[in-house]
């Protein structure tokens, strides 16, 4: 089973630029569809970014023009760069291995540790 290791977390203050890192085990990753999910205190976890093994992406509104998802398949990452951070930006960011399409992809396996960002003046 594939694990996933999230890094990259911090605090910061609004406006500012964090970015995320995950690291996936094993040999697969390349053929997977990574997503980028977040999970806000009291809410659910949601998806807000994704990229299929040929690299398209795609964006929750919220994060559309401030986030990039891209990934290096030589390393199994992926990578979420976050810009213009709000403070309704702040929650644990988790990845996954994402099965079907945007926007309605399902994660697949476990939970990493997740990294937690928090926006704040």
């Amino acid at each position: 089973q594939v694990q996933l290791v999230e890094s990259g977390g911090g605090s910061v203050q609004p406006g500012g630029s964090l970015t995320l890192s995950c690291v996936a085990s094993g040999s697969k990753f390349p053929i997977y569809a990574m997503g980028w999910y977040r999970q806000a205190p009291g809410r659910q976890r949601e998806l807000i970014a994704q990229i299929t093994s040929g690299s398209n992406t795609d964006y929750l509104d919220s994060v559309k023009g401030r986030f990039n998802i891209f990934r290096d398949n030589d390393k199994s990452t992926v990578y979420l760069i976050m810009n213009t951070l709000k403070p309704e930006d702040t929650a644990v960011y988790y990845c996954s291995i994402v099965l079907g399409d945007w926007p309605h992809g399902s994660p697949y396996g476990s939970w990493g540790p997740g990294t937690q960002v928090t926006v704040s003046s």
